[in-house]
């Protein structure tokens, strides 16, 4: 299922929020959200909070990435369009919190491009650079956490796919999308550094497939940056994440 985020492009928004998430099949319904595109619905996946991640955790065993994470952290991106900072408050949602947290800590989101700019609304990303990462993640789902915060600008949230479906991808509001709340998307940090930065990603390609001409999730999951490279270089990128 893709992961959207649209509303007209409110309504377009609420659909669009959806493909925002995780690529995976072309059978869920498109819809303008944060969301993602994904086979199947999966079910919840409930992030155990009891030991850190031990040693050995892998990017290619999501089970074993558990640790809970702080009561807040802040989580450092440095883009090719230059570094932003975000702030994460377990409180607002404690699983998209611990998710992002293990995401972040171990690497993740390295090398992943920023491949759904539409200004004024979102900058969604979250797509491993490697196929055989996006892969195994697939079906990692976390359950959905009760809206505490509302998806003003700045904000990061995850897509979605529909309910319990959160995997990877999150998106960051550049505007007021406060219609978000009362369809379930919870952000869970703000962007507290580096918001021009944001403001700045290479948005020329539009919309993404099949909505519009731009990255097809379905075809980054299984292709990875190679896909991104020779259809969209202009694509800002992820140099590194980690947590400050």
């Amino acid at each position: 299922m893709k992961r959207f985020f649209h509303a007209t492009l409110q309504a377009s928004l609420v659909a669009a929020l959806l493909l925002l998430g995780a690529c995976h099949s072309a059978k869920e319904s498109q819809e303008s959200q944060p969301s993602e595109q994904t086979q199947q619905s999966q079910p919840a996946q409930p992030i155990p909070s009891s030991q850190p991640s031990p040693a050995g955790a892998s990017l290619l065993q999501p089970a074993s990435l558990n640790a809970p994470a702080p009561a807040t952290y802040r989580a450092k991106f440095v883009t090719t369009k230059g570094d932003f900072v975000i702030e994460v408050t377990r409180a607002w949602a404690p699983n998209g919190a611990d998710r992002f947290y293990n995401l972040v800590k171990n690497g993740f989101y390295n090398g992943a491009s920023f491949f759904r700019v539409l200004p004024g609304f979102i900058v969604q990303f979250g797509i491993s650079a490697k196929p055989g990462i996006s892969a195994v993640w697939h079906s990692a789902t976390i359950p959905d956490d009760p809206v505490r915060q509302s998806n003003s600008p700045g904000t990061v949230t995850f897509a979605t796919a529909g309910p319990n479906t959160r995997t990877t991808q999150v998106f960051i509001n550049l505007g007021d999308n406060k219609g978000l709340d009362s369809q379930g998307f919870a952000p869970f940090g703000k962007v507290v550094e580096g918001m021009d930065v944001v403001e700045k990603f290479y948005s020329g390609y539009g919309e993404g497939a099949p909505m519009g001409n731009g990255p097809d999730q379905q075809r980054i999951e299984k292709e990875g940056r190679a896909y991104l490279t020779a259809s969209f270089p202009k694509l800002d990128s992820i140099k590194s994440a980690s947590i400050m």
